[in-house]
């Protein structure tokens, strides 16, 4: 029994043929395709590692055949989706798969052709991924995803919509306060954090914005109407996190200290100069609040040996 990545493990029934589950070979242990395999199965899209009996075969997958250049230079199990073609029922778009795939190569400070020599394959799919809708396998987002140091879900955006956090926590995690100086460096320059605000109408409210940190002081942009707006002339909590779901540790850092409005025309011109990105939420939003942390605390949830 040989496989490729790709192909599918079919286990069927030894007294009517049917089959009984079923599964893609998403990793080979041995470079001449010989068991065992990775599976990941169908019903339950659990990978397990699996000694076939007599009950199973494998099912070759066929591969279409390239229609440019660039892409004659791939594997087997980077065939790439037309252009034209739609993407399948209930997934995301694939477009997003790439835009994915870009950020985190440029996050990891990784050229386009050292990505593509580390994930086996011809840099020329990698670009075609990259800049247009592909729907790639299951084993080609595998070696992608391992090269990025992130997981085939991240890639595919899955849980996009659901609350960080989800997943197990550490048997015996360790939780340490952070020092000031731990607290300033992982605010970093910028980002998206969070402000707690009395609203307008007296209720607590958390709100996300784009922050920046000038000169020690975490500033943002917003509306004059808009809910950050009350923090102007207030103390309040800032607060910045990070959530490694497959590691299950990450941390937190809370900035607390009064609020202002900047004023002064040619600061707030800088700070525009100087932001990394526009607010996310879009629309007109020229005033630069600026919040003076007066404490700044953190924690940080890891392994027992780190």
């Amino acid at each position: 029994m040989r496989a490729h990545l790709g192909d599918q493990l079919v286990i069927e029934s030894p007294t009517t043929g049917t089959t009984r589950r079923d599964g893609e070979i998403v990793g080979l242990h041995h470079e001449d395709g010989t068991p065992p395999y990775d599976v990941r199965w169908s019903d339950t899209d659990e990978v397990t590692l699996v000694f076939p009996g007599p009950d199973a075969h494998i099912r070759h997958v066929p591969h279409r055949q390239p229609e440019t250049a660039d892409e004659s230079s791939q594997t087997d199990t980077d065939e790439p989706r037309p252009p034209s073609a739609a993407a399948p029922a209930g997934t995301h778009d694939p477009g997003d798969i790439g835009r994915r795939v870009a950020v985190q190569r440029r996050r990891r400070g990784l050229s386009l052709e050292e990505t593509a020599h580390r994930a086996r394959m011809s840099p020329g799919y990698l670009a075609y991924l990259e800049e247009r809708p592909a729907d790639p396998s299951t084993a080609t987002l595998i070696r992608i995803a391992d090269t990025l140091g992130t997981t085939v879900a991240a890639l595919r955006g899955h849980g996009a919509d659901v609350p960080p956090g989800q997943g197990q926590a550490l048997r015996h995690p360790r939780l340490r306060d952070l020092s000031e100086e731990e607290c300033r460096a992982l605010l970093s320059t910028h980002g998206v954090g969070r402000i707690a605000v009395s609203a307008p109408d007296g209720r607590p409210a958390v709100v996300p914005v784009n922050y920046e940190v000038v000169e020690g002081e975490i500033v943002f942009r917003t509306a004059p109407d808009s809910v950050p707006a009350a923090a102007a002339g207030t103390e309040v909590a800032f607060e910045v996190d990070h959530v490694d779901e497959a590691l299950s540790q990450g941390w937190s850092v809370l900035a607390v200290g009064p609020a202002a409005v900047v004023t002064d025309p040619e600061i707030t011109r800088r700070l525009a100069q100087r932001a990394h990105t526009l607010p996310w939420a879009g629309g007109e939003r020229d005033m630069w609040v600026a919040v003076r942390p007066e404490s700044l605390t953190g924690r940080r949830i890891t392994p027992p040996d780190e």
